[in-house]
């Protein structure tokens, strides 16, 4: 409870910091604010509180995956073992460019097919009347916004013949909304990452996208105010008709659009981390002259968002990686940091859940450096005319996404109670190997386990086991933590003969010697060589 009160606190936090940045503090939109913070709000109740909302996010999120699986057989019908992830029978290893990038191929076309049926500009139209009536902006930058919770770049072309009239806070406000969400088509890639140890990841990933489209709004308008009257003010516009003649057509064309974004993607990666790497070098000598060995651009920008990490309401033991994660989103797009997350999960760096739940939320936006120069190149090829004004703008746009994402991330902090909708797997622990008792001894003693620690290791047939505090259990795994208490097995009737196993020293916990007991006595199981508990 102590963190989602930080979280909550935190959460208007950033609407603080936005302010104190602003370059008109006296101009403030009240209705934006107050409906910013509402929607914002009632779309978090919905995906965390309201068991219609979760099992709606659930049905998304199990809708991706199908969708991914699917997308998995065209990969390896292509590449062949090359797409086998690690861990499937003849995989060759990790190749992100044969399992990652081309699922962008597969769902760019599902994209384009929703788009000629009439489906995704609905979804459109819903939410670009809901921002242009309640929070009283043009409708031209709601109609962005809301193309931007579902596509990238692209949502720019649905107000084309508007772009040369906008005002510079619509422009900011444009940019702002596209690199403070996220891309359909790049979600399930992100989703794939962390599949096995996020499983609701993909729901998650859906709601953050929605939930930070007001809250760009909100925060564009703070940093930059609408100082000039917008031409579409209060109006509905409407996106422009599917381009293409039939379904066939939108599915052959969404494919060829993916794979270029796979390519894209793929290109971006290999020239801004390398180029990050480059810089590395300089800031590490630099760095190691001054007396600061091993130091980085993802290592100094860490310290500038270590206190708003905090202010999100993730725990101080984890405060510190997210903090490095959300640095390098800033310099290498949030595809890598995606990575690192999972690893994080896999691996058991990150302390709390919470965490987790939080960076999943805070790194869902295009907020970096090379989406910037996408987004500001990508509308000035639309309107060369703007071109200057969208480059006076650009940095303070990068800005306001980034804090429209963190405070994404201190929503969830608030609605986080460890539900189970938000099911993260532990790292795997090694458990003993299944052994069979090689007895003629035929009757079997039932045994009773408490529930919470019940395992598959099957034992002897024995009733009683004494064991020293230090030794591990013999049906725990050994990376079991001490503090759990040693699995307690009932007694038989007396008739039954009773085995008494005595511990050897802690440092031998792999050895045990039997007492002889009064009566017959069952023969014990042959367990496999180099068995360990």
């Amino acid at each position: 409870m102590y963190f989602n009160i930080v979280s909550f606190f935190g959460f208007f936090g950033f609407i603080l910091v936005a302010w104190l940045f602003s370059s008109h503090r006296r101009v403030i939109n009240l209705s934006l604010l107050l409906w910013g913070v509402l929607l914002q709000f009632v779309f978090g109740a919905v995906v965390f509180l309201l068991p219609a909302g979760r099992r709606f996010f659930s049905f998304l999120n199990d809708g991706v995956f199908s969708l991914l699986s699917h997308a998995n057989e065209g990969v390896s019908f292509v590449f062949g073992r090359l797409a086998l992830p690690p861990g499937q029978k003849d995989s060759l290893g990790v190749f992100l460019a044969f399992q990652v990038l081309p699922a962008a191929v597969f769902f760019a076309a599902i994209v384009a097919f929703l788009y000629h049926i009439g489906f995704m500009p609905m979804l459109i139209r819903f939410f670009s009347r809901l921002f242009t009536g309640l929070m009283r902006v043009s409708g031209a930058e709601s109609l962005c916004v809301s193309s931007n919770i579902f596509v990238g770049v692209e949502s720019s072309l649905t107000i084309r013949p508007y772009l040369s009239t906008m005002t510079r806070s619509e422009l900011c406000t444009i940019l702002t909304a596209g690199m403070a969400t996220i891309a359909s088509t790049v979600l399930a890639l992100y989703a794939s990452f962390l599949q096995q140890s996020f499983p609701q990841i993909a729901g998650h990933l859906i709601s953050a996208s929605i939930v930070s489209a007001p809250a760009a709004l909100m925060i564009s308008k703070l940093l930059l105010p609408e100082t000039e009257t917008p031409q579409t003010l209060g109006q509905e516009v409407k996106s422009e008709e599917s381009h293409y003649e039939n379904s066939i057509e939108s599915l052959i064309k969404g494919s060829m659009e993916g794979a270029k974004l796979a390519v894209g993607i793929g290109a971006t990666l290999i020239t801004f981390v390398s180029l990050v790497a480059l810089a590395n070098s300089f800031v590490g000598w630099t760095g190691q002259s001054l007396g600061a060995p091993h130091q980085s651009l993802q290592s100094l920008a860490s310290y500038a968002f270590y206190p708003l990490v905090l202010l999100m309401g993730v725990p101080t033991q984890d405060a510190w990686s997210v903090s490095h994660l959300l640095a390098t989103r800033t310099f290498l797009t949030e595809f890598p940091c995606y990575l690192e997350l999972s690893k994080m999960l896999q691996q058991g760096t990150l302390h709390d859940p919470r965490s987790a739940v939080i960076a999943v939320y805070a790194l869902c936006g295009f907020a970096h450096i090379p989406s910037l120069g996408i987004f500001v190149g990508g509308m000035a090829a639309i309107a060369p005319e703007r071109a200057r004004d969208l480059s006076a703008v650009a940095f303070r746009a990068l800005f306001a996404a980034t804090l429209a994402c963190m405070m994404t991330g201190a929503l969830a902090g608030v609605f986080y109670h460890g539900q189970d909708t938000i099911l993260i797997r532990q790292p795997a622990r090694r458990t003993a190997p299944q052994h069979p008792a090689n007895s003629a001894h035929t009757h079997k003693s039932p045994r009773r386990i408490a529930p919470q620690h019940r395992t598959t290791s099957k034992l002897p047939d024995v009733r009683t086991t004494t064991r020293s505090p230090a030794q591990p259990s013999l049906t725990q795994p050994a990376l079991q933590p001490a503090a759990q208490p040693a699995l307690q097995r009932t007694s038989q009737p007396a008739a039954q003969p009773t085995l008494h196993i005595t511990s050897q020293p802690a440092a031998q916990p792999h050895k045990q010697d039997s007492a002889q007991p009064t009566n017959k006595t069952p023969p014990t199981a042959s367990r496999p060589a180099g068995w360990r508990p």
